[in-house]
This record gives structure tokens, C-alpha cells and sequence, in this order.
């Protein structure tokens, strides 16, 4: 059982990473390619969605993480 959250927890880490590498500064990155046109709040579509994938993955990673943890401790 620990096998699997650590394998896991491995693909978790590198999606997150990679996730956050894909993120923008200043209009550059993955949202400003330019597949769609800017909405109201001044960000693309695409960047807006990976955001909340980034979101989603680091809220998997810290649960992976606590039941990592309960069941080492």
C-alpha cells in the first residue's frame, strides 16, 4: 500500500512541477500564445484553466502527502 502513494506521490510531484514551469511571468508562458482573446480579467482562457489543473494537482499532492504520513507514522 505504501508502494502505490509513493509511486504516486512521485507523478504528483513532476505534474506539479511541470505545471508551475508552464505558468506565465508577464505576458509570456502557455497563456499567451494567443489561442483565444483576452477576457475581462486580462487573462487567456488557457491560462486561466491551467491555474485551477495546478490547483487541483497541489490540493492531490498535500492529501497524497498527510496519507503518506499516517500511514509511515
Amino acid at each position: 500500500m505504501v508502494s502505490v502513494f509513493a509511486v504516486l506521490q512521485v507523478l504528483l510531484g513532476a505534474a506539479l512541477v511541470t505545471l508551475v514551469l508552464m505558468h506565465s511571468g508577464r505576458d509570456a508562458g502557455f497563456g499567451g500564445i494567443g489561442f483565444t482573446p483576452t477576457s475581462q480579467g486580462g487573462t487567456h482562457i488557457v491560462e486561466r484553466n491551467l491555474t485551477r489543473l495546478t490547483v487541483v494537482v497541489a490540493v492531490l499532492f498535500t492529501a497524497n502527502t498527510v496519507v503518506l504520513y499516517r500511514v509511515l507514522a
